[in-house]
């Protein structure tokens, strides 16, 4: 099975810097160039404030480093994803694209001059750690975040594999923040995999989109398929705490289960920012249930595809409301090898829905539990244990060990991961409703 759409030039920023969706610069090659009035009063005044702070302040301050000031709060100020990169951070970003690198583990965008967790990433430090979605980073290594840029905040978790870290973590609903020893690995994120939940009821894994998740998604549906021997009676796509990543991974997942239609759109102010995806005929699972998984920390390309698949109502979207991602980000690259990260648009699902702020809402609702054995006092009464009972004729005893067996399964994934288990309950109602058409 083919992946159908092909990739264009977009990438993703980077794994710590915010969960994103970017373009390169060429979406701003076919604007007609026109010179911009400048607002000359204001930049007096700015020229006036400069002279002060540079004759006045009570330490001696480099040109370079009061402009740069200047533009990292021009930038800040405008929204939580636009940013200054100088060159290092530049360079940094383009390392962490490349998907292997020093670190944590875990998304983050700055939130009330804090570090706030979009999502840590699958087998991570972080994640093993037990940090959240929504935890707010206060101290690193006994340092104040508040006053920090996120970059800054993000270079002090980055480090070499094998050095401790430690982060003081407010979580909602505590009453006091707690500190998290954390040591740094390689993070090398393999952003898909898969298992059968049930004989015919598979479960796939997305923790990131990467430009070749496509292509993994395909060969893991593949292995189901072979594992169901072709008969699989649909598929549970989990996207809890996938932060996102590239625009066009994300499309060509959703494509891979579309028959047609837009996947996405993208509108920003100038003609030149409009772009639409759709979708190519062939769908990899020939219409079979699919229940999409999401919670509070899917974001961003997470959310296209729990968009797409929702307004096409191609699947079934379980659990909890979304972040929120809903802007793009452009990487202009400017003098002094340094760069500018600039929202230039917003993304809309196939309905034309924005989702900025807003997330996603689940068709099903699942509640965060925890569900664990309860002891029973008395062993319960059946058929089986009456005096001189029928026996059945089919392996009685065999067919009584295979159920209990079956419980016990059941149970465990309700204990381990309730939100899985309601989700494959969900999944099977919808196979029993299919077959029945």
């Amino acid at each position: 099975m083919a992946t159908k759409f092909k990739a264009t030039a977009l990438m993703a920023t980077g794994v710590l810097l915010g969960a994103s969706i970017t373009l390169t610069q060429g979406v701003f090659a076919d604007r007609e160039s026109s010179p911009a009035s400048l607002p000359l009063q204001e930049l007096q005044a700015f020229a006036e404030i400069l002279s002060q702070v540079k004759d006045n302040y009570v330490e001696d301050i480099d040109d370079k480093e009061l402009i740069e000031h200047a533009i990292r709060g021009m930038l800040d100020g405008l929204d939580p994803h636009s940013a200054y990169l100088d060159s290092e951070e530049y360079k940094e970003m383009s390392i962490s694209t490349s998907g292997k690198f020093g670190g944590l583990g875990i998304e983050v965008q700055m939130y009330n001059g804090f570090v706030r967790v979009v999502s840590p990433i699958d087998d991570t430090p972080a994640s093993r750690a037990g940090i959240e979605a929504g935890d707010l980073i206060v101290r690193i290594d006994e340092k104040p975040v508040k006053g920090m840029t996120l970059s800054e905040a993000v270079r002090m978790m980055r480090g070499k594999p094998g050095t401790k870290i430690d982060l003081l973590v407010m979580r909602e609903g505590g009453a006091q923040p707690f500190k998290v020893n954390i040591t740094r690995d390689i993070i090398k994120v393999e952003s898909v995999r898969s298992r059968m939940l049930e004989p015919r009821y598979g479960y796939l894994r997305i923790s990131t989109f990467s430009g070749n998740t496509a292509a993994s998604v395909e060969k893991q549906l593949n292995k189901l398929n072979q594992e169901a021997d072709d008969k699989l009676r649909g598929i549970i796509l989990d996207l809890r705490n996938n932060p996102g990543g590239v625009l066009t991974a994300a499309v060509d997942v959703s494509d891979i289960f579309l028959e047609s239609g837009t996947v996405v759109s993208i509108k920003g102010r100038h003609d030149s920012a409009l772009r639409e995806f759709t979708a190519k005929p062939g769908d990899a699972l020939y219409d079979k249930p699919i229940v999409v998984l999401v919670n509070e920390g899917s974001a961003s390309a997470s959310e296209i595809v729990a968009g797409a698949l929702q307004d096409h109502q191609r699947a079934v979207i379980a659990g909890r409301k979304t972040f929120g991602k809903g802007s793009v980000q452009t990487i202009v690259p400017v003098r002094n090898n340094a760069a500018i990260k600039l929202t230039t648009a917003r993304y809309y699902t196939p309905n034309g829905r924005s989702i900025q702020a807003e997330g996603i809402e689940p068709d099903v609702n699942i509640r965060s539990l925890e569900v664990s054995k309860r002891e029973q006092s008395f062993t319960p009464i059946t058929e089986a244990d009456l005096n001189n009972r029928l026996d059945n004729e089919n392996e009685a005893e065999a067919a009584s060990a295979l159920e209990a067996g079956k419980d016990d399964e059941e149970l465990s994934l309700a204990e381990s991961d309730y939100a899985l288990y309601e989700a494959l309950n969900l999944l099977k109602g919808l196979s029993i409703m299919s077959a029945s058409r």
